[in-house]
C-alpha cells in the first residue's frame, strides 16, 4: 500500500510532468494570424533566404549560414531536390551535397529557423524542375494535376509517387526532431510551387489537384504551417504567398492570413547567350521595406546564396553552371558588397521597428504627390514610421512630425521611433568591393585523347527505324546520343561530277547538334532559351557509294518550367532530308537510324583516374589542340591559401569539365552573350532585361572550384571539349578583393537635430574600409568628402570637393587589415560646402 507521503510525491510528480508538457508545447509551437507568424507565443517579422544545399558543398555550410546570420537573417529557406534523392525508384541519396539532415542541423547550430520548401516539384532552374527523369515514364503520367498515375499508383502500394516522396521527407524530419513543435528549426513548409498559373491553364483537374495536394499536406501532421507561393486558391489552412520583384500589393485569400513573400528575387539567372542580369541593392531594399509597410511580415531573398549548378543538374534548358543569382552572398561564398551590407543595415532598421509592426495596422498619410508616410502606433506606445518617395528622377523633402527629411528618389526611410531616419533605402552606408580574378596555375602540362564517332554498324548501337526522341532513348544518363544511318549515293548522280554539294536539312527539338559526314564535322547548330529548337541545312560532302552520316545530338539541361513540360521532346525528331539529288530531295527521316547513348570517353570514364588510365593520350608536340570531340588531362597542386577558386575557360568552346572525378559542370564559352547592356540606374521599376552586363563576353568565363574537392597535389583535372578549344589558355584563378570603398552620407540634419549635430551629442557616421583576411590596404586610390560621383571603382570629384579628404585615410589606414574614418567637415579640412547634403566617397586597394 502507498502512504500518503508516497501519495503525495506521486502527485507532485504528475503535477510537474503535466506543467512540463504544457511548458513544452507553449514554447514549441508555431502558428499565424492576419499580422505575423506566431512563433512561442510572440508575432515575429521573419527575415529569410534561399541557400539551397546542393548548389554547394557541406564544407561551405557552415561559412554560408553564419553569414546569412550576420547578414540579420532568421530563417534559411531551401527546397528539397526530388531528381537528386530518390535517382532511380525507391533507391534514396542523402549524402554529401545532398545531405539535407546535416545541413538543416548546421542551420539550427546557428540559432536560426529553416523553411522547408518540400515542392516536390521545385522549378528552380534545375533540371526537369527537380522531377526525377524515370517519372516521365510511368504509364499514363500527366504532371501536376488530378491524374490516377501521378498521385495514386494502383500497382504501388496505393501510394503515389509525390506523397511518397513528401512523407518521405517529413518523416526524416519528424526522425530527426527537427520541427519546431519538436524542439527543432523547421518553423514552416511548403507544399507544390508556383502552381496557380498552370491551375489555371489547366482548368478543373487542377483545382482538384491543388485541393488534394493541400489536404495531403496537412495530413502530415507536420504541426507548423504549410504554404503554397503563387496559389491564389490555396486552401485552409494552407497560406498562400507572393513571389515575384515586388509584392507590396499582394494580399492574402483570407483576412487571417499574414502577407508573405517567399521570393523576392536578388537577381536573375544567367542563360548561356544571355547577358548577366543585376539588381541594384538599392531597389532591392526599397521592395523589402515597401512590403513592410504595407503589412507585410515575411521576406524571403530568393537566392541569399545562389551557388553552382554542378554536374548536370542544370536546367532550362541553356541555364549556365553559375547560379550566382546577384545573390548577396555571391556563388564563391563571398559577400557582395554593398547589397549584403546594405540588406544587412536595412534588417537591423526593420527589427528596431517590429514591436510596433507587430502589434498595429499602419496608417497612411500623404506627403506629396508621391510620397506617403505609412505609420504604425501600438497600444504599448510603440511606433514606427516609413517614409516613402515614389518619384523615380527627383529627391524631394518632406515634413513630418513637424520635421523635415530629405527623400532620394526610389526610396523609403525607416524611423523606428516615429522620430529618427535610421536607414533609407537609397543610401548606401555599407561598404563596396570590387573582385578579381588573379591567376594562380596557368601552366598546366595537358594530354589529349580524340573522342572516336560511332559507326552505324557498330555491335552495341541500337536499330530502329526512324528518329527516337532523345531523352526516351538516354532516359538522361547523358547529354549525348548519336544519331547514325547510311546514305547510298549512286555513281551517276550530277552533283558528283558538277560540283553542287547537296545539302543537307536536320529540324531538331535541340539543345545542341553536331553534324559528322564519313567522320569528319560538318557543320554545327544550336538553340537558345527562348527557342531551344534548332535547324541545320548546308551542302555537304558526299563521295558514290556508301557515305556515313552521323549526328551527335546535345541536351543542354531539361525543362523545368511550363504547362506539362514533361511532355517537352529533345534530340533529331526531323525530317532529315537530302536535296539535289538527281531524284529531287530524298527523306532520311524513315530509314533505318543506329542509336548510342553517350560517348565512349564517358563509357570508359576518362575523368576518373582508373578510367583516365585505360586509354593512350598524347601530349607534347603531338598534344591536340582546336579540334572538336577532344578529351584533355592534366594534374595539379592545389595553392595555398583560403581564397575560392575557379577556373578560367574562356579559350575553350563547349564541353564538361570534372576534377578528382567530380563534375563542375557544363562549360560554354563559346556562347557569348547577346542582349542590351549599359548604364544602371537604380530608380523605377526593375525587370530582369535591366541592369545586364557582359555583353558581347561569354555569358560564363568562370567557373567554380570547391576547395573541398582538391588535395594538396595530384589533382586530376579532365575537360571535354566540343567545340574545338585551346586547353593552353585555361588557367585556375583565386577569387580575391582588389579594392573595397565606402560611400556614406553624412547625419542629416534637421531642425530639431541641429544644435544636437553641433554640438556632437549625436553619433556622426563612419567609414569602415576592411580587406579580407590576409590582405591589408595598400593604397587609397580615391577619396572626396563633398558631392563626389560615380561608384565604386569608378568614383569622381564633382563639383564640391574637400582638398584635405585623402589625409585621414593616409593615416589611419594604410598597412592595415581595416580602419575608420568619422565622416564630419573638421576631419576634412572644413566644410567645402555649407549649404548642401554632402557624403564621402573612398576607394582602397587591398594586397
Amino acid at each position: 500500500m502507498w502512504n500518503r507521503d508516497m501519495l503525495s510525491r506521486v502527485t507532485v510528480f504528475m503535477l510537474w510532468l503535466l506543467f512540463s508538457s504544457w511548458v513544452f508545447s507553449v514554447s514549441a509551437t508555431v502558428s499565424y494570424d492576419s499580422k505575423a507568424i506566431i512563433i512561442n507565443g510572440r508575432r515575429r517579422i521573419l527575415l529569410s533566404g534561399s541557400i539551397h544545399y546542393p548548389r554547394s558543398t557541406p564544407q561551405m555550410w557552415p561559412d554560408l549560414i553564419a553569414k546569412a546570420k550576420e547578414g540579420g537573417l532568421d530563417v534559411i529557406q531551401t527546397y528539397v531536390f526530388w531528381n537528386g534523392h530518390e535517382p532511380s525508384p525507391g533507391k534514396y541519396y542523402f549524402d554529401d551535397r545532398y545531405d539535407l539532415v546535416r545541413f538543416i542541423k548546421l542551420v539550427q547550430q546557428a540559432g536560426l529557423y529553416v523553411h522547408l520548401r518540400i515542392g516536390p516539384y521545385v522549378c528552380a532552374e534545375w533540371n526537369f524542375g527537380g522531377f526525377p527523369v524515370w517519372l516521365k515514364y510511368v504509364p499514363g503520367i500527366v504532371f501536376r494535376t488530378d491524374n490516377g498515375p501521378f498521385k495514386v499508383e494502383n500497382f504501388d502500394y496505393l501510394i503515389a509517387a509525390m506523397q511518397k516522396f513528401t512523407e518521405k521527407i517529413v518523416s526524416m524530419m519528424k526522425a530527426e526532431k527537427l520541427f519546431q513543435t519538436q524542439g527543432g528549426p523547421i518553423i514552416m513548409s511548403q507544399i507544390e510551387n508556383e502552381f496557380g498559373p498552370v491551375e489555371w491553364e489547366i482548368g478543373a483537374p487542377g483545382k482538384a489537384y491543388t485541393k488534394w495536394a493541400a489536404q495531403m499536406a496537412v495530413g502530415l501532421g507536420t504541426g507548423v504551417p504549410w504554404i503554397m507561393c503563387k496559389q491564389d486558391d490555396a486552401p485552409d489552412p494552407v497560406i498562400n504567398t507572393c513571389n515575384g520583384f515586388y509584392c507590396e500589393n499582394f494580399t492574402p485569400n483570407a483576412k487571417y492570413k499574414p502577407k508573405m513573400w517567399t521570393e523576392n528575387w536578388t537577381g536573375w539567372f544567367t542563360e548561356f547567350g544571355g547577358a548577366v542580369p543585376t539588381r541594384p541593392a538599392e531597389d532591392i531594399a526599397f521592395s523589402v521595406a515597401r512590403f513592410i509597410q504595407n503589412g507585410g511580415s515575411f521576406v524571403n531573398y530568393y537566392m541569399y546564396h545562389g551557388g553552382t549548378n554542378f554536374g548536370r543538374t542544370a536546367g532550362g534548358p541553356f541555364i549556365a553552371t553559375s547560379y550566382d543569382y546577384d545573390a548577396p552572398i555571391d556563388e564563391y561564398g563571398l559577400p557582395r558588397e554593398p547589397k549584403w551590407g546594405h540588406l544587412r543595415d536595412l534588417h537591423k532598421a526593420i527589427k528596431l521597428s517590429e514591436p510596433a509592426l507587430v502589434s498595429a495596422d499602419p496608417t497612411v498619410t500623404s506627403l506629396g504627390s508621391n510620397q506617403e508616410a505609412h505609420v504604425f502606433k501600438a497600444k504599448s506606445g510603440a511606433c514606427a514610421a516609413f517614409l516613402a518617395n515614389y518619384d523615380t528622377k527627383y529627391s524631394v523633402k518632406v515634413t513630418f512630425g513637424n520635421v523635415q527629411y530629405d527623400l532620394p528618389a526610389w526610396s523609403i526611410s525607416i524611423l523606428p521611433d516615429c522620430k529618427t531616419a535610421v536607414f533609407n533605402t537609397a543610401r548606401l552606408g555599407a561598404q563596396s568591393s570590387q573582385k578579381k580574378m588573379v591567376p594562380v596555375n596557368s601552366a598546366f602540362s595537358w594530354q589529349s585523347y580524340n573522342e572516336e564517332s560511332p559507326s552505324a554498324d557498330d555491335q552495341d548501337a541500337t536499330v530502329k527505324d526512324g528518329l527516337l526522341e532523345q531523352i526516351y532513348v538516354t532516359r538522361d544518363a547523358s547529354d549525348y546520343l548519336w544519331y547514325m544511318t547510311d546514305v547510298q549515293i549512286d555513281p551517276n548522280e550530277g552533283f558528283l561530277t558538277s560540283g553542287q554539294d547537296p545539302s543537307l536539312t536536320i529540324w531538331s527539338a535541340g539543345h545542341a547538334l553536331h553534324v559528322f559526314i564519313n567522320g569528319q564535322l560538318s557543320g554545327t547548330a544550336y538553340g537558345e532559351l527562348d527557342n531551344p529548337k534548332l535547324t541545320f541545312s548546308k551542302n555537304v560532302k558526299l563521295r558514290a557509294g556508301i557515305n556515313k552520316i552521323s549526328l551527335l545530338s546535345i541536351a543542354v539541361g531539361l525543362p523545368n518550367v511550363g504547362v506539362h513540360f514533361e511532355t517537352w521532346n529533345a534530340g533529331v525528331l526531323g525530317p532529315v532530308t537530302l536535296k539535289g539529288l538527281n531524284e529531287g530531295s530524298r527523306d532520311l527521316s524513315k530509314q533505318k537510324w543506329s542509336y548510342k547513348i553517350g560517348l565512349k570517353g564517358e563509357a570508359l570514364s576518362l575523368h576518373t583516374v582508373t578510367g583516365s588510365s585505360s586509354v593512350e593520350w598524347v601530349k607534347g608536340s603531338l598534344l591536340v589542340k582546336k579540334q572538336p570531340m577532344t578529351w584533355y588531362k592534366t594534374t595539379f597542386n592545389a595553392p595555398g591559401g583560403n581564397e575560392p577558386l575557379a577556373l578560367d575557360m574562356s579559350s575553350m568552346g563547349k564541353g564538361q569539365i570534372w576534377i578528382n572525378g567530380q563534375s563542375i559542370g557544363r562549360h560554354w564559352p563559346g556562347y557569348i552573350a547577346r542582349g542590351a547592356c549599359g548604364a544602371c540606374d537604380y530608380a523605377g521599376t526593375y525587370s530582369d532585361k535591366k541592369c545586364r552586363t557582359n555583353c558581347g563576353e561569354p555569358s560564363q568565363r568562370w567557373y567554380h572550384v570547391p576547395r573541398s574537392w582538391l588535395n594538396p597535389s595530384g589533382n586530376l583535372m579532365v575537360v571535354f571539349e566540343e567545340w574545338g578549344g585551346d586547353p593552353s589558355g585555361i588557367s585556375l584563378v583565386k577569387r580575391t578583393t582588389g579594392s573595397v570603398c565606402a560611400d556614406i552620407f553624412e547625419a542629416q540634419p534637421t531642425m530639431k537635430n541641429w544644435g544636437m549635430l553641433a554640438s556632437g551629442k549625436i553619433n556622426r557616421p563612419k567609414a569602415h574600409l576592411w580587406c579580407p583576411p590576409g590582405q591589408k590596404i595598400s593604397e587609397i586610390k580615391f577619396a572626396s568628402y563633398g558631392i563626389p560621383e560615380g561608384t565604386c571603382g569608378s568614383f569622381s570629384e564633382g563639383s564640391c570637393h574637400a582638398h584635405r579628404s585623402y589625409d585621414a585615410f593616409q593615416k589611419n589606414c594604410i598597412g592595415k587589415q581595416s580602419c575608420s574614418v568619422t565622416v564630419a567637415p573638421e576631419v576634412f579640412g572644413g566644410d567645402p560646402c555649407p549649404d548642401s547634403m554632402k557624403k564621402l566617397s573612398v576607394e582602397a586597394a587591398c594586397n
